[in-house]
């Protein structure tokens, strides 16, 4: 990505699910992605509900933490998102 850019929506969201893919809490995703927490607070919500990341109740000790965990269909987006880019920047000559 280039200095001074800034990222777009589809961006944004193939960053928070390559970050998920092992499973994360929020801030670490927050931090990875280099996301402010109202941005990330917009997006989890909309990810899980639109089955690109899953919410996962891990107990340790007395607390509860959520870990977010990317789908089949969240690695799924990551890749056509990837196959649009590498499309989108290839330099062969129009028809």
């Amino acid at each position: 990505m280039a200095v001074g850019r800034r990222r777009d929506r589809h961006r944004i969201v193939a960053d928070i699910l390559n970050y998920a893919t092992r499973g994360r809490k929020k801030t670490h995703i927050m931090y990875q992605a280099k996301l402010a927490y109202g941005q990330l607070s917009e997006y989890l919500p909309l990810l899980v509900e639109k089955g690109f990341l899953e919410g996962l109740n891990i107990k340790q000790g007395k607390h509860t933490t959520v870990i977010y965990k990317t789908t089949r269909k969240g690695i799924e987006f990551i890749n056509r998102l990837e196959s649009l880019n590498k499309l989108w920047d290839s330099r062969e000559p129009a028809m």
